[in-house]
Order: C-alpha cells, then structure tokens, then sequence
C-alpha cells in the first residue's frame, strides 16, 4: 500500500515541477516577445523623425525659394555697418568676441577644412554648427547666411522649412550657391541677442557693390525676420551676390 501512495505523491510532485518549468518558459519568452517589441519600437521611433521630414520637405521641391515661406513683409528693413577684419585671420581656437547677433564681418580662423565651412555643408543643427569665427570666414568669401533662433529650432515644421531651402543651393560648383543655414544659440548671446520679436536673421559681408576693391567701402549686412521668408531671402541675395564681397573666387 505505501508504494503507490509514493508514487501517487511522486506523481504530484512531477506535476507541479513540470508546471512550473512550463510557466518559467513562457515567462521567458513574453520576456524576449517584450523585449523585441520595445526594440522595435525604439528603432521606429528613431526612424519615423528622419522619414518624416523627408516626407515633409517633399512639398517644397518643386516650389521656387521666393514662394516658400512667409511674405517679405515679415523682415525688417535691410541694415548695413562699416565692416573690418578681411584677411585678419586668428589662430584657430582662438575666440573672437563678435558684438553683433549674428556676425556679419570680423577676425576668423583660417585652416582648411574648418574655416572655412566646407561648400557641401548647406545646413547645420545645433548640434554641428561650426563655430561662429569659421562661419565668419564663409561670410568673407562671400556666403549668405541664414542664422536661426531657438524659438525654430525647437519648431519641427519651421526646421523642415530650412532644411528644404538649403536643398535649393546644391553642390560646390556654383558659387552663386554660397549659402548656409546655422542656429544661433544661447551660448552664443555673451555679448547679443536678436532683436526682440526676430527669430531669422540673413547676413552678408559685401565690398560695397560687385568690383569694389576699396576696404573702406566694406560693410557687414543684416535682415531680421520674425520667421522665414523665400521672398526676402531671394532679394537679399540679389542685392548682395557672393561676387560681392571680400574674397569671391574661393569656395
């Protein structure tokens, strides 16, 4: 009688072993099924931004740059200051203190590769933005650059915006496509801010008018915005090309 009351007991004991491993496996796997769904989840989130923007800035391909954006209206009128610093170059490394927000003019670094910004750059994030005296040198050979705030920079759609108008500019071939689009930032307000209000700022370093070769003559140029506008950037760079300015014929 007492070996089958223990193999009964044994029996139960299988059981109860048995159906804990069983539990214990699918455990395991809602673990791993969990797991892979939050990787999944994470690498779709990564990927929906990126594609996206993508998507979005699709709608202004086919859109000339004076149709994208606001109207003009939304720029103040164009202010120019006498300008110094071509050709003063500074070690790189070596901070400048520009007294405008942004600069227009000033000493610069000079080494290749870095000051200046390289021509296939046409866009830049906060995150990648060259430093203020290497886009100096940029301004020098006779870029525009359309400097924005933080206030676009954490608006998607506005960022989109930019990102598509830098696409107007491709390639290092034309240097009428000497154009870059750059965040100003709170690091960089030591010593100004935008005016109130203004969120976009375009600059240009001009000679004086295409051929001028009189330093004297030179002057730093300014737009503000209160947000983007194809229309205003497209005159502003009519009124100032890259040929006028200090060193035009460098990239």
């Amino acid at each position: 009688m007492a070996k089958p009351a223990k193999s009964d007991r044994q029996k139960v004991i299988d059981d109860i072993r048995k159906k804990q491993k069983g539990a214990e496996k699918r455990r395991g796997f809602m673990i791993v099924g969990v797991s892979v769904l939050i990787a999944l989840l994470i690498v779709g989130a990564a990927a929906y931004r990126p594609l996206k923007n993508n998507w979005d800035e699709r709608k202004f391909n086919d859109l000339e740059l004076d149709k994208i954006g606001a109207a003009a209206s939304v720029c103040d009128k164009v202010t120019t200051k006498p300008a110094e610093g071509s050709n003063d170059h500074v070690p790189t490394d070596t901070p400048v203190n520009y007294t405008e927000a942004p600069p227009a003019f000033g000493p610069h670094w000079n080494e290749p590769g870095v000051a200046p910004a390289p021509m296939d750059r046409k866009y830049y994030g906060t995150k990648d933005r060259p430093e203020l005296e290497s886009l100096v040198h940029n301004l020098e050979h006779g870029y525009t650059i359309v400097w924005y705030d933080e206030t676009v920079a954490d608006d998607d759609s506005a960022l989109t915006e930019l990102k598509a108008v830098s696409k107007k500019f491709p390639g290092t071939d034309n240097y009428r496509y000497k154009f870059i689009a750059a965040p100003w930032t709170s690091k960089d307000e030591d010593g100004a801010k935008f005016p109130k209000g203004k969120h976009i700022a375009y600059t240009h370093w001009s000679v004086g008018g295409e051929g001028e070769d009189d330093a004297s003559k030179q002057v730093g140029v300014w737009q503000y915005c209160t947000e983007f506008s194809g229309k205003a950037l497209e005159t502003f760079m009519l009124d100032y090309p890259y040929l006028d300015s200090p060193e035009p014929t460098v990239p």
